[in-house]
C-alpha cells in the first residue's frame, strides 16, 4: 500500500505545502498553514493533481461590454455574404470543393481585392509555383494587385517568415493538405500532418490578429479530406459546389461562429473568373412562352435569400411486366418515393407502371422540403398532360397523411416570385390567407390540390 502524505494549505492563499512551518513560502504570512482535512494524499496523487500548480485564467462576466470583432470585406459581395459580412480578425475558415470547381480563383480574386483596398495579404501555394498564381493573376485582371506571394509547404519556413515584421491581415493556405510539419514524422497530407499544420497556422491567427483562410481537398463522396477534427477547429467551414459542366457555383456555409450557416453566394464561371449573379433565378429558370407538361417552377429558399427554380418530370407509361425505373436529378429520391406513395394511396393515381424521371434545371440541388408540393405538381402535370399555368409558382410540404402543410417564409417566396412576373402561387390553406400581390390558391389536402390540377372542380 502507498504511503499516505499529509498536506498544509495556507489559508491566505492556498498554496500547498508538503510540511509544516511557520511562515508560507508564497505569501509570507504567518501561521497560516493548517493541516488538509480532505483524503489522503498518496505520492503519485500529488503529482498528478491538476487542482494546483497552475495559472490562474482570468474568468469574465458573459454580460460584460466588450468589443465586436470588426469584419473585413474581402470586395466580394456574394462571398461576405456567406461568410456573415466579412472576415474576422484572427479567425480561421476552410473552404472545400470539387478539384477545379474554382477554390484557388475565388480566394485570389477576394485577397487581389483586398490588397488592392490597402491590405496586406500574403497568398502561400503549396501546389503551384509563384509564376504559374502570377499567371492566373494577370488573366483574371489582376496582375497589379499587391498581394504577397510565396511557394512553400513548410510551416516552419511559412511561421518563421511571417514572424518577421507586422503580420499580414488575411493569410491564404492553398492547400493545407500539402503542408509539413516537423514536429511530427510523417508525409504530407496524413491525418497527423493535417492536423498539426492546421493547429500551428490557427495559433498563429489566433496570437497575431490574422484571417487565415485554409484550402481543403475533398473525398470522392465531397467530404473534406483529412481528420474531422479539422472542422472543429477552424472556425468557418465553406463548402464550393457546382458542377463542372454548368455555369454556376454556390457558396455555402457549412458552419460559421460569427454568423449563420444558412446564407449562400452564387457565382458564375466566365474566362476573367468568378462572377456574382444578383439574381440567381435567371440561372435556374427556363424562358418558355407557353405550358410545358411536367414543369413547375419552386420558390426555394437559402438562408434569406429566395431562389426560383425549375422542377421537371417526365412520366413514361410501360407495357405490363416491364420493371419501372426512377431516376432523380437534383433531389432526394426518398423524398421522391414518398410523393409518390401518397399520390397512389390518397389520391387515387397510379405510377406503378411508369417509369419516373425527375431533374432540377440548372444543376441546382434542391434540400428545401417545401419542395414537395412543386414535385407533387409536376408529377400530376407530367401524368395528365396538362401543364400547369406558366405564371404559377407552387410551394409547400406534403405529409404521408396527404395533409398540405405550411412552410416557412412564405411570404418572402411569394414577393420574390412577384418580382419576376409570376402573377399566381398554389400554396397550403395557412399561406393563402396572407396578403400578397399574386393570387393565391390554398389546399388543405393533396387530394385537393390534385383535383385542381385535374380539372375536377
Amino acid at each position: 500500500m502507498a504511503k499516505t502524505q499529509k498536506r498544509y494549505v495556507c489559508q491566505a492563499c492556498g498554496s500547498v505545502a508538503s510540511r509544516w512551518q511557520g511562515q508560507c513560502a508564497d505569501c509570507s504570512e504567518w501561521n497560516t498553514l493548517l493541516e488538509d482535512a480532505g483524503g489522503a494524499v498518496t505520492p503519485f496523487r500529488a503529482k498528478h493533481d491538476l487542482q494546483s500548480g497552475g495559472r490562474s485564467v482570468e474568468l469574465v462576466a458573459l454580460d460584460a461590454e466588450v468589443e465586436l470583432p470588426a469584419r473585413m470585406p474581402s470586395g466580394i459581395a456574394e462571398f461576405d455574404r456567406a461568410l456573415g459580412g466579412g472576415f474576422v480578425e484572427g479567425s480561421a475558415t476552410l473552404i472545400g470543393g470539387d478539384p477545379g470547381i474554382g477554390k484557388s480563383t475565388l480566394l485570389l480574386q477576394a485577397a487581389a481585392r483586398m490588397a488592392l483596398a490597402g491590405q496586406s495579404v500574403a497568398y502561400i501555394s503549396g501546389e503551384e509555383a509563384a509564376d504559374q498564381v502570377r499567371l492566373r493573376a494577370r488573366r483574371l485582371g489582376l496582375g497589379t494587385a499587391p498581394v504577397m506571394l510565396a511557394a512553400a509547404t513548410s510551416t516552419r519556413d511559412i511561421l518563421t517568415t511571417l514572424s518577421q515584421g507586422k503580420p499580414p491581415v488575411m493569410l491564404v493556405i492553398d492547400s493545407i493538405q500539402t503542408m509539413h510539419s516537423d514536429l511530427i514524422e510523417g508525409a504530407p497530407g496524413t491525418v497527423s500532418q493535417v492536423r498539426a499544420s492546421a493547429q500551428e497556422l490557427i495559433r498563429f491567427a489566433k496570437q497575431r490578429g490574422t484571417a487565415v483562410v485554409l484550402v481543403g481537398h475533398v473525398t470522392k463522396d465531397g467530404s473534406i479530406a483529412g481528420p474531422r477534427v479539422l472542422e472543429h477547429m477552424v472556425d468557418t467551414v465553406l463548402a464550393f459546389e457546382g458542377e463542372r459542366s454548368h455555369q454556376y457555383r454556390i457558396l455555402r456555409a457549412v458552419k460559421n461562429r460569427f454568423g449563420g450557416t444558412d446564407e449562400i453566394g452564387v457565382f458564375a464561371m466566365q474566362a476573367e473568373g468568378l462572377a456574382e449573379v444578383a439574381n440567381p433565378s435567371a440561372l435556374f429558370l427556363t424562358q418558355r412562352d407557353e405550358g410545358v407538361t411536367g414543369t413547375t417552377v419552386f420558390p426555394a429558399l437559402e438562408g434569406t435569400r429566395p431562389v426560383l427554380v425549375e422542377i421537371q418530370a417526365l412520366v413514361v407509361r410501360l407495357a405490363s411486366g416491364a420493371t419501372p425505373r426512377r431516376a432523380v436529378v437534383g433531389w432526394d429520391s426518398g423524398r421522391l418515393a414518398m410523393i409518390l406513395a401518397v399520390l397512389e394511396a390518397r389520391c387515387g393515381l397510379s405510377f406503378s407502371s411508369c417509369e419516373v424521371y425527375l431533374n432540377v434545371a440548372g444543376g441546382y440541388r434542391v434540400q428545401d422540403p417545401a419542395a414537395d408540393l412543386a414535385v407533387a405538381a409536376a408529377l400530376v402535370s407530367a401524368l395528365s398532360e396538362r401543364p400547369v399555368p406558366i405564371d404559377a409558382v407552387a410551394f409547400g410540404e406534403v405529409a404521408l397523411s396527404g395533409e398540405v402543410r405550411p412552410v416557412a417564409h412564405g411570404a418572402l417566396r411569394l414577393k420574390e416570385a412577384g418580382k419576376l412576373g409570376f402573377e399566381r402561387a398554389l400554396v397550403p390553406a395557412a399561406v393563402a390567407s396572407e396578403k400578397s400581390a399574386l393570387r393565391l390558391a390554398g389546399f388543405r389536402t393533396l387530394a385537393q390540390f390534385v383535383d385542381h390540377m385535374m380539372g375536377r372542380g
